[in-house]
């Protein structure tokens, strides 16, 4: 962009148009950084890959999710989706704000939103995870806004890891934050992630994304598919009939209507995570794990001596630049 169309930014001003409209927490990255250290994801895309002109920076946005909705117990509360499904909805809509915004400072910039997934990466296997198209957990880390947890989701501060994020691409000369050295998580120490996880797929340093999201995602398309080849298997009519007419059916409908339960759903990992100024107005809620087992406190167990003998998993190397240094 020629710069006699550029108004002079900085970081505290781009981030405190992003809090006006709305954002509970702003960061900006280095795109060349985020360029040179892709997270070792299947298919997962860098700023370059996305644009060859305006990726200079990366601005990602948070927004929290609602203490009120946190505070329902239960993984699979469909007002609890839909509540998330509203946030999600205003954080896209800020983005797309401060893409417009930016964009009347003379800086062309465009959303990386947490829904959109690259359909060149699907293979024809519905239960195959697919990722955002860039990863916004890896792009928070490189702007400051927090470090990875034992179950590779994002822990903040002030948050923990109750945020939705989106990113904002453009080229703008201002100055990019330092990610955060030490990690925020406590590790299988604490272990509240693995003990809650209804579908069981925490592991060291790691998520089994597959068995993630059947509850992360339960009417998304892989629901869908096989609904519809159950639907197309079924040889009795009557029974058919009943299947188009089911609450599974229903809800399938309605998620893909509104989103809800398709690009959201069970987050119990990030409901009791004891990370985050925000968990003291949830503990009395939060604080006992009614999903714990004697095997989940047995695998803990194993990783806490694991890491006493300084036998750390390759899921931790691969991913210690974003989890940073463990505690002692």
């Amino acid at each position: 962009m020629v710069a006699v169309f550029q108004q002079p930014l900085t970081a505290e001003t781009i981030k405190a148009k992003a809090l006006a409209l709305g954002a509970d927490l702003v960061g900006i990255a280095d795109g060349a950084t985020i360029d040179a250290h892709p997270p070792q994801l299947s298919g997962a895309l860098t700023p370059s890959d996305i644009t060859t002109h305006d990726g200079g920076r990366v601005i990602v946005l948070a927004k929290s999710y609602g203490l009120g909705t946190t505070r329902i117990r239960r993984w699979d509360e469909r007002h609890k989706y839909y509540n998330d499904e509203l946030v999600l909805t205003a954080l896209e809509q800020m983005s797309l704000e401060l893409v417009l915004w930016l964009e009347d400072q003379g800086y062309p910039a465009l959303i990386i939103p947490p829904t959109h997934v690259d359909p060149w990466r699907y293979d024809g296997d519905p239960e195959a995870p697919l990722g955002t198209i860039m990863s916004l957990t890896h792009a928070a880390v490189e702007a400051g806004l927090g470090t990875l947890g034992l179950a590779n989701q994002l822990l903040t501060p002030k948050f923990g890891p109750r945020v939705i994020l989106t990113a904002v691409l453009s080229t703008i000369p201002v100055d990019v934050a330092t990610p955060m050295a030490t990690t925020l998580c406590e590790g299988p120490s604490c272990g509240r992630c693995l003990k809650t996880c209804p579908a069981d797929a925490v592991r060291h340093w790691d998520r089994d994304w597959v068995d993630c999201n059947r509850y992360r995602n339960p009417h998304g398309f892989g629901a869908l598919a096989e609904h519809v080849d159950r639907l197309i298997d079924e040889p009795d009519v009557e029974q058919k009939k009943a299947m188009m007419r089911s609450k599974e059916h229903f809800y399938l409908w309605q998620s893909i209507l509104r989103g809800a339960g398709a690009v959201n759903g069970c987050r119990r990992c990030q409901d009791v995570c004891p990370v985050g100024e925000d968990y003291g107005r949830l503990v009395d809620v939060m604080d006992d794990i009614p999903e714990d087992t004697p095997a989940k406190t047995e695998r803990l167990a194993d990783m806490i001596e694991a890491e006493a003998r300084g036998a750390l998993p390759d899921a931790y190397h691969r991913q210690s630049r974003w989890i940073g240094e463990l505690k002692s």
